[in-house]
């Protein structure tokens, strides 16, 4: 049993957790929706072997390093933090019709991942060559893990207000009394970006410690320096405007998915149109 093996084992299972909540959506059936919680658990853990395993594979091959220094292993982690985010706000709160907006984007990017990159293990180029990988890149995805739960959670917001604001019966007994009150969504929105943020904080931080320790300079105005800064301040502008202004509801939930959307550019956009220091992570 390979690692390869696994992540193929790990996208068809996030597939069938994917279609299991979309058919807990369609049907409100309670039953299926606490099954597609537990087929996403077994992806995890699935994908957390398999993760595992690639790590020892890369020491088995004489260039052992943490499976996270291309594109590829990046976006394998990154779906592997989406899950794990998706599993603690199940677990916590139990609102599954959540998994039906946050396990797309972790299957989209394991299937991306399996289907349209190179899969091979290589060595580090120079510039990875050191422990802040490990801290630099774990805590910049869990930031962004934690975005893409509350961008999951804007979007319900976003669909559950405009359901109401056309039918005021849709919270009675059709689609839209399956989803967790407005509040309720608004305050999993903000709990998920008060995570995320301080992870993308202490992301740019040790990336700028590894920059030094690289390049020989904390900041240099990289591409992917620029767009980090960038995202800092969308979710800076967040939760200013939500503690000082009282920024709730659609603002707060559209702000949200436009946090995202920068932090997807920031992630691959950068990657694969703009050249740069970071250029390796292609």
């Amino acid at each position: 049993m390979t690692s390869s093996m696994l992540f193929n084992v790990t996208t068809f299972t996030y597939l069938i957790s994917t279609v299991v909540f979309f058919a807990f959506l369609a049907s409100k059936n309670k039953s299926l929706g606490l099954v597609g919680s537990y087929v996403a658990y077994f992806g995890l853990a699935v994908q957390t072997v398999a993760v595992g395993l690639r790590w020892k594979e890369s020491y088995d091959m004489g260039v052992g390093h943490a499976p996270m220094s291309n594109l590829y292993e990046s976006i394998v982690f990154f779906s592997w933090t989406i899950v794990l985010l998706f599993a603690y706000i199940d677990l916590r709160y139990k609102y599954r019709i959540i998994g039906a907006f946050v396990l797309p984007f972790a299957l989209l990017g394991m299937a991306w991942a399996q289907l349209g990159m190179n899969t091979g293990i290589e060595p580090l180029v120079p510039a990875l060559q050191s422990n802040w990988l490990l801290y630099h890149v774990i805590t910049c995805f869990l930031g962004y893990a934690a975005f893409a739960v509350a961008c999951g959670i804007s979007i319900m917001y976003l669909i559950k207000t405009a359901a109401e604001g056309t039918d005021s019966s849709a919270t009675a007994g059709g689609l839209m009394s399956m989803f967790p009150p407005l509040k309720v969504l608004d305050d999993l929105n903000y709990r998920a970006i008060m995570i995320g943020f301080p992870l993308l904080t202490l992301g740019i931080i040790t990336g700028a410690a590894w920059a030094n320790y690289a390049w020989g300079t904390y900041w240099s105005w990289d591409p992917k320096e620029t767009w980090s800064l960038i995202v800092w301040f969308v979710y800076a502008a967040f939760l200013h405007a939500r503690i000082t202004k009282g920024w709730v509801g659609k603002r707060a939930a559209w702000l949200s998915v436009i946090g995202f959307a920068a932090t997807i550019f920031c992630y691959l956009g950068v990657n694969l149109f703009l050249s740069g220091l970071h250029s390796y992570g292609k």
